[in-house]
C-alpha cells in the first residue's frame, strides 16, 4: 500500500541563510530516499536558486518564508509551478504582515478585533484625532515572532502621534484594545489540535508574552476555542498551522495571530515530518497517532526535558488490553465528559493537498510594495491620492476599478438593486465610506459592509455577484 521508492516524490529543505531552520532530515526519520537541501542566499540569488531546484529535480520543497523573503518566493513559486511548495504560498500569506492577517480574516469571516490599516497618514492621523481610546498599535510588516516588543498600547491621540512619529512604523495598523483574561496558542496538523495552552499576563499587564513575564499552562483549553483554531486552520489549508486567540473578558474570542511560522518543541516537527511522510507517499508510512488533550500530560514534563524529547509516539486505544490511559480517562468536551480516544474522530487529521490555483497573488495583495513611505523623514507616501481610505479598511478605488468611471448614483442604483439594501442603509454605507472607499471594498470584500447595521451576510454575498456583472458590463 502507498508509493515504492521509486514512486516517491523527490524531497528538498528549503533553508535561507540566517534564518532558524523549522526542519532537519531527523524530523522525517525513515524516508528512503535522499532528501535535498536548497539554500538561498539572499541579493540576487533567485535564478540560482531556481536554476538549483531544477537541477536536483525535487518535486516537493519544504519549509518556511520570512517576511522579508515572501514576495521573491512568490516569483520563485511562478517560476517552479510543477514544484509542491510545503507549506504553499497561499496558505503562508499569512506569515508576511499582521496586515494579511487581517485581510485573510476579513475574507473568511472570523473574528478578530476591530481593525484599522492605513496607508496614507493623513486620513490616519484625521481618525486618530476622533476616535476613541485605547488603541493597540502594532509593527504590521516583518518577523513573526515579536515577542511583543513591536506591540504599544495607546491611551491617547498624542500617545498615538508620538509612537507614529518615533517608530515610523508603516503601514499605519492598530486594532480595538479588546480586555483579555488570556490568550491561547493552538498548534496543528492537518487541522488536528496537537498543542494548545494558556498565556497569562502578570498581575497589573495586559501583554502575555512569556518574553515579558507572562505565564503559561496547558490545563481545560475550551472546545469552542479549538473549534475556531480548526476553521481558521482549514481556511488556511494548511499543513501545519499555528493560532493565536483571546479570550476576551467579554467572553469572546478572537483571533490575535496565525501562521505556519511558530516555535514548537521537537516532537511536534517530528509530528509534522511524520504526517508529511504520511501523506506525500500516499499512506506508505505511519500517520501520527496525536490523542487529543496529549499536551495536558505532557506539559506535566519539565521544559528543559520537552525540549529534547524526540519522536514522542502514542498508541491508539484498543479494547484487547487493560490499562491505557487514553482510553480510559474522561474529559469535559463542551457540556458532557467523554473518553479522550472519542475525539480523535472529532478532530480527525486531513490529508491536505497541492494548491492549483493562486488565492492570494501578490499583484493584488502586495500592498506593503506598492505602497510604501517616499521618505522616513519626511513621512510621505507614493501615489497617497490613489490610496485615500477610512476606517476599518485601507482599499484603494481607483485601483479596484481599474480606470472606469463610476459616478455617484451608479454606485448607489448598484447597492439598492440588492435585497435588504435600502436607501437608508445606502445613505449610512456613505455616512461611514466615501466614494472610493466603497468601489474598493465592493471589488475587494464586500463582507466589510456588514459593520454598517443592518446588512447581511446574505447581502454582501449578492451583492458580490451584481458588482461583478457590473464591473464587467462597464468594461464590455
Amino acid at each position: 500500500m502507498g508509493l515504492n521508492n521509486s514512486e516517491l516524490p523527490k524531497l528538498g529543505f528549503l533553508y535561507l541563510d540566517h534564518v532558524l531552520r523549522f526542519f532537519d532530515h531527523s524530523n522525517f526519520r525513515g524516508w528512503p530516499n535522499k532528501i535535498e537541501t536548497v539554500t538561498y542566499h539572499w541579493k540576487n540569488d533567485k535564478t540560482r536558486f531556481i536554476n538549483e531546484v531544477k537541477r536536483k529535480k525535487i518535486d516537493v520543497l519544504i519549509g518556511n518564508i520570512p517576511a522579508t523573503a515572501y514576495e521573491t518566493f512568490r516569483e520563485i513559486a511562478r517560476a517552479l509551478p510543477n514544484v509542491r511548495f510545503v507549506p504553499s504560498m497561499d496558505t503562508q500569506f499569512s506569515n508576511k504582515s499582521k496586515e494579511n492577517v487581517t485581510r485573510f480574516s476579513w475574507k473568511y469571516n472570523l473574528p478578530i478585533p476591530k481593525t484599522y490599516v492605513y496607508y496614507n497618514r493623513e486620513n490616519a492621523d484625521a481618525f486618530l484625532k476622533k476616535t476613541a481610546f485605547p488603541k493597540i498599535v502594532k509593527k504590521s510588516y516583518g518577523p513573526s515572532n515579536y515577542g511583543g516588543y513591536f506591540v504599544h498600547k495607546v491611551d491617547s491621540y498624542k500617545e498615538a502621534k508620538d509612537l507614529y512619529q518615533e517608530k515610523k512604523y508603516h503601514p499605519m495598523y492598530f486594532q480595538d484594545f479588546v480586555p483579555m483574561e488570556a490568550d491561547i496558542r493552538v498548534m496543528l496538523i492537518g487541522h488536528k489540535p496537537v498543542c494548545a495552552f494558556w498565556r497569562r499576563a502578570p498581575e497589573g499587564e495586559w501583554l502575555t508574552n512569556t518574553s515579558q513575564g507572562g505565564s503559561m499552562d496547558y490545563m481545560d483549553v475550551p472546545k469552542h476555542v479549538l473549534d475556531l483554531a480548526v476553521k481558521v486552520s482549514k481556511a488556511a489549508k494548511a499543513e501545519y498551522w499555528a493560532c493565536d486567540i483571546a479570550y476576551g473578558k467579554d467572553g469572546k474570542v478572537r483571533i490575535l495571530e496565525c501562521a505556519t511560522a511558530f516555535a514548537a518543541f521537537p516532537y511536534i516537527r517530528d509530528w509534522i515530518g511524520q504526517y508529511l511522510m504520511w501523506s506525500l507517499s500516499e499512506g506508505r508510512f505511519r500517520k501520527p497517532h496525536m490523542p487529543m488533550f496529549n499536551w495536558e500530560e505532557l506539559g506535566k514534563i519539565d521544559s528543559s526535558l520537552l525540549r529534547t524529547m524526540r519522536h514522542v509516539a502514542f498508541g491508539k486505544y484498543s479494547e484487547s488490553y487493560d490499562g491505557e490511559f487514553y482510553g480510559n480517562k474522561k474529559k469535559m468536551y463542551g457540556k458532557e465528559k467523554v473518553y479522550l480516544h472519542k475525539l480523535d474522530e472529532v478532530y480527525k487529521v486531513h490529508d491536505i493537498k497541492a494548491r492549483t490555483e493562486e488565492e492570494w497573488p501578490s499583484e493584488k495583495w502586495n500592498y506593503q510594495d506598492r505602497f510604501p513611505l517616499k521618505s522616513i523623514k519626511s513621512m510621505k507616501v507614493l501615489n497617497s491620492s490613489s490610496i485615500d481610505a477610512e476606517v476599518t479598511a485601507e482599499i484603494s478605488g481607483d485601483e479596484a476599478s481599474g480606470k472606469i468611471e463610476i459616478s455617484k448614483k451608479e454606485l448607489k442604483e448598484v447597492l439598492t438593486s440588492v435585497d435588504g439594501i435600502g436607501k437608508k442603509k445606502v445613505n449610512k454605507i456613505f455616512d461611514e465610506y466615501n466614494k472610493k472607499e466603497i468601489i474598493g471594498i465592493l471589488d475587494q470584500e464586500p463582507k466589510i459592509l456588514t459593520q454598517i447595521k443592518g446588512i447581511t451576510k446574505k447581502a454582501t454575498d449578492q451583492l458580490s455577484k451584481i458588482w461583478s456583472d457590473f464591473i464587467k458590463s462597464k468594461e464590455g
